[in-house]
Order: structure tokens, then C-alpha cells, then sequence
């Protein structure tokens, strides 16, 4: 059943757990995904990002994401992410994505404000919530946790006036993840996650989950993150299976793809502590 993140989020903060937010590029992915939430009757964050529109046209993607989601038994979100454009964030909301992300961390803060209150007014007055992000995740490849990477850290205090000039819904927070490969190992800052938590009552978001590490992100999720965003990981995943399996034909070939993107995604449900949605 499709379903807003909010009643989710809520039950996320009050009981310490995240909810996985892996990526589908196509029926493949999005079918995985499915299958092991129903597997583990856990609620699940279909996420379609902007920059996968060349592997997944976005038409596409919201057949597949309304198809899947309105198909399952469990909480199943629709989420647009990490969309830049201003026109299809808003054209995401009108197809029936009820939840969005405006990225604009990497423009001024007062663009970023300006940008996010756009979307908000817009997605509110639809019955979508939205997410954006302050300070900016950065790229794994070029990311070594250390001033030479293109993380900006969140500041609480940046945090506090973010969400309190915008009214978002849910805030993405850069506290030393990155997305895709590390360059090294990641260090999480998890005083400033603190700060962050204790600075605002909206629910956080982590971004650049992927190989950043079970201890890591078990205690990003007792410390107050009620999402987690997963792809790299799964595709990954995906593609080791296949390597190491003896497929004999196309079909093979697809469910060795679909069962490491499963198995890999089971595991992060077990980190993440994802418990059962109760109203």
C-alpha cells in the first residue's frame, strides 16, 4: 500500500529505528526490494532519484513505483530524490510521488531556503511532504574525510533556522558520509548528529549509506536518523552474485541479479533495526 513517510518517521523517532530508502533503475530493482519487505512485513522507501532519469525515464518510474507500491500489503513510500529541477520535483508531486527531496545544499543558504520553501508550498497544498537537505553530502570518489573532499558538514545552527525558516518535513544531514565508493574509510560525527537531534524535532536523514559500516550506521539510528538511503551497496551486490554465480541464461542471470540485491538489502534491515509500522 502506498503511504505517506510521516506516520513512518513518527514511529521511527519514538522507537530508535531507520527505514531503508534503496534506489530502483528498473522493475529488476524495485521488485527486490518489494519481495523483501513483504518477506520481513516491514515498510520499505521506494526512491527514484533525478539522476538515474537516463537508466529509468521518469514516466517509467512512476508507473513502476505506483504498480509496485499500490501492489504490496506493506507501507511502501513513493519517493522522489535528490531532484535539482524545480519543474520535476513539482511535476514528481503532481504524477503522485507523496514524498519528494529538494537537494539545493549545494547553493547559498539563502537559495537553498528560497528553493525549499517553493517546494514545500507546493507539495503541502498536494498532500506530499518534502525532505531537503543542509551542508551537503559529497561524492565517495572524491572523499577521504578531510578538508580536501567536497563534504560541507550540517551546523546546528544552520539546522535549527533551516527548518524552522522552510518548514520541511524531514531534514538530510552531512556528518561525514559520502555517496558511492569511499575513497577511505568514513569517520561519522556523531556529537554533531547529537546536536543536530537535540537542535530540531523533525525526523533526520542520512544519505550515502553504503559502505559506510554496520557499527556506524546501527548507532546513526539509535542516535535519532530515521532514514537511510542505500543504492551503491545493492547494485554492487547485484553484479558480485552474478560474478560468482553459474548462470546458463538470461533468466539465471536476473535472479542471481535479484537475489544479491535481496540478500543485501535484507542485512541492512537487520542494521537499520526496522521494526513492523503500528498506527
Amino acid at each position: 500500500m502506498l503511504v505517506s513517510s510521516k506516520e513512518l518517521f513518527k514511529a521511527a523517532m519514538k522507537n530508535n529505528f531507520a527505514i531503508p530508502a534503496p534506489n530502483f533503475v528498473d522493475q529488476n530493482s524495485i521488485e527486490s526490494y518489494i519481495e523483501v519487505a513483504e518477506k520481513l512485513n516491514l515498510p520499505v522507501i521506494l526512491a527514484y532519484a533525478e539522476a538515474h532519469k537516463d537508466f529509468l525515464p521518469f514516466d517509467d518510474a512512476v508507473c513502476l513505483g505506483k504498480y509496485y507500491g499500490k501492489k504490496t500489503m506493506v507501507p511502501a513510500v513513493l519517493h522522489f530524490d535528490h531532484g535539482t529541477t524545480m519543474e520535476l520535483i513539482m511535476k514528481a508531486v503532481d504524477k503522485g510521488f507523496k514524498s519528494v527531496m529538494i537537494d539545493a545544499s549545494m547553493d547559498s543558504f539563502e537559495d537553498n531556503v528560497k528553493r525549499t520553501k517553493e517546494i514545500v508550498e507546493y507539495a503541502h497544498l498536494r498532500g506530499a511532504v518534502v525532505e531537503a537537505e543542509i551542508g551537503h553530502v559529497g561524492s565517495g570518489e572524491n572523499y577521504s574525510n578531510s578538508n580536501d573532499g567536497d563534504n560541507i558538514y550540517t551546523t546546528v545552527e544552520d539546522a535549527k533556522k533551516f527548518t524552522e525558516l522552510t518548514d520541511v518535513d524531514s531534514l538530510a544531514v552531512s556528518i561525514g558520509t559520502a555517496h558511492g565508493i569511499y575513497k577511505g574509510k568514513p569517520i561519522i560525527n556523531f556529537e554533531r548528529l547529537k546536536e543536530i537531534r537535540n537542535a530540531v524535532d523533525i525526523p533526520l536523514v542520512l544519505h550515502g549509506g553504503s559502505s559506510t559500516g554496520d557499527d556506524n550506521l546501527a548507532k546513526c539510528t539509535r542516535e535519532g536518523i530515521c532514514k537511510i538511503n542505500i543504492y551503491t551497496d545493492l547494485v554492487n551486490a547485484a553484479y558480485k552474485k552474478v560474478k560468482d554465480s553459474n548462470w546458463n541464461n538470461y533468466y539465471e542471470l536476473r535472479d542471481a541479479q535479484k537475489e544479491g540485491m535481496k540478500e543485501c538489502l535484507e542485512h541492512y534491515y537487520d542494521v537499520f533495526g526496522t521494526k513492523k509500522f503500528k498506527k
